[in-house]
């Protein structure tokens, strides 16, 4: 009988396995199952955290190009710092540092009443409370362009590209006039 799985071994007494030791070196599959465990981590990281940032977003979504295209101030708001760092970088790089900003703030904390420009590049299921917000926050006179995925209740006042690339413009004003007009209808 293996003297680990006798009930009354205790670590330290003869046929202590050697990874139960402290100081004791792990071994070939000790180090095999330890390498692979921090590569099953940093590959989760990297999926769940990074990788979303990294994937190509379309040139007309970016904040350097609505910079490049004179609409002013360009501004972000991101929390990973991952992606913060990133997105200051390529600011830097473009030669736009201090003119492009990156903040690390939480766009459903931040008031979006002076935005007349907002740029989108969300996921679909954080659609519907962020329609809500920008109706509520935007002034009428503001366009919200939304990347890879439209507003699910918005009508777009123009649209550009396809597939992965495509994009969706949407004029404050008129998707107010649809949505009062929707809530209009249902009350009748």
């Amino acid at each position: 009988m293996d003297p680990a799985m006798d009930p009354g071994w205790e670590p330290g007494e003869p046929g202590e396995p050697s990874w139960a030791r402290p100081g004791a070196a792990l071994g070939g599959r000790g180090l095999l199952a330890l390498a692979a465990a921090s590569g099953a981590a940093v590959w989760a990281t990297w999926a769940v955290l990074l990788m979303p940032g990294f994937r190509r977003v379309p040139l007309r979504l970016q904040v350097l190009e609505a910079y490049k295209q004179g609409l002013r101030p360009a501004l972000g708001y991101e929390l990973n710092p991952w992606l913060l760092c990133l997105a200051n970088y390529r600011a830097w790089r473009a030669g736009y540092h201090g003119k492009v900003s990156f903040l690390k703030k939480d766009l459903w904390k931040v008031n979006l009443s002076d935005c007349h420009n907002v740029i989108v590049f969300l996921a679909p299921s954080v659609k519907p409370p962020l329609a809500t917000k920008l109706l509520a926050e935007l002034p009428d006179d503001a366009r919200v362009v939304a990347g890879r995925y439209p507003f699910p209740s918005w009508s777009p006042s123009s649209t550009l590209g396809q597939g992965l690339d495509q994009v969706w413009a949407y004029d404050i004003k008129e998707v107010r006039r649809e949505v009062q007009g929707r809530a209009q209808e249902s009350q009748v």
